[in-house]
C-alpha cells in the first residue's frame, strides 16, 4: 500500500528537520494549511500547492501529483514508496545513515518479539 500523501509530508519534512512554519513559509502557504495537508484532510491539494513543497521538501513533484490523484504524462506507473524513501534520505550523513540502520534493527527485533507474544497469546485463547 502507498503512503498518505500526508505521511509523506510530514515524514519528509521532520527528516529535513523543518517546523511546520519553516515549511510553509517556504512554500508560500499558511501553516495551518500545510496542517491539513499533513493530517489528510486536503484530498487534492493544487499543483500550485504541490510544486513548492516538492521543492522545498527535497520529494519529486511528480509523485506527489501521482500521490494525490493527477494523472502525470510519462509518469504511468504506480507510486512507489522506495523511491519516495529515496528522496526523502538523500543527502544523509554516513553517522546518520549508520544510526538509522541501528534503529531499523532494534525496531524490527522489537516488533518481532510484540508478534510472536500476539501469536501465543492467541494460541492460548484456543
Amino acid at each position: 500500500m502507498a503512503p498518505s500523501f500526508g505521511s509523506v509530508l510530514r515524514q519528509a519534512r521532520e527528516v529535513r528537520g523543518l517546523s511546520a512554519i519553516e515549511t510553509a513559509k517556504a512554500a508560500g502557504i499558511s501553516a495551518a494549511y500545510l496542517s491539513k495537508l499533513e493530517n489528510d484532510a486536503v484530498k487534492r491539494p493544487s499543483p500550485q500547492v504541490l510544486h513548492p513543497l516538492a521543492k522545498v521538501l527535497g520529494v519529486p513533484y511528480a509523485e506527489l501529483m501521482v500521490l494525490v490523484g493527477y494523472r502525470v504524462p510519462g509518469f504511468e506507473e504506480p507510486i512507489i514508496p522506495a523511491n519516495i524513501g529515496a528522496a526523502l534520505f538523500a543527502g544523509i550523513t554516513d553517522d546518520e545513515r549508520d544510526e538509522l540502520v541501528e534503529y531499523l534493527a532494534w525496531y524490527r527485533t522489537r516488533e518481532g518479539a510484540r508478534q510472536r507474544t500476539r501469536a501465543a497469546g492467541t494460541r492460548l485463547q484456543e
